[in-house]
């Protein structure tokens, strides 16, 4: 699993994942600041990359689509430093990890982490 990390959340989580062994890229190594959420989406796609982001713009993207990838974590929290929330995320990427590789959407908040599998239905 590789994750592509939105714009919304600090370069900072690359080192923090990837020390973790996690794979991981900042859409700012890749693409312009303001990229359109759909663009990140779709560079994810092509690519086979999980989207990490702290908007809620992507899962509305998955619902209104129906699309059954790229998966996509939302880290619902206030705090979304890695020392605040990482090790919560680590725990949901590990644990849910083959469900991801397959299309998932996946919600971390700091006490829980919650999934569901792709497409999104009603």
């Amino acid at each position: 699993m590789k994750l592509l990390i939105d714009m919304n959340l600090p370069p900072r989580w690359v080192q923090v994942l990837q020390a973790e062994g996690i794979e991981a890229q900042h859409w700012s190594s890749i693409g312009l600041m303001g990229a359109p959420d759909r663009e990140i989406m779709a560079y994810a796609a092509a690519h086979g990359l999980v989207v990490l982001t702290h908007d809620l713009d992507f899962s509305a993207m998955l619902a209104a689509t129906g699309g059954a990838k790229p998966s996509v974590v939302q880290i619902r929290a206030e705090d979304v430093r890695p020392e605040a929330i990482g090790p919560a995320l680590v725990a949901a990427l590990r644990q849910m990890e083959p469900d991801l590789e397959a299309g998932a959407l996946v919600t971390v908040e700091p006490k829980r982490a919650r999934l569901r599998l792709l497409p999104l239905r009603g």
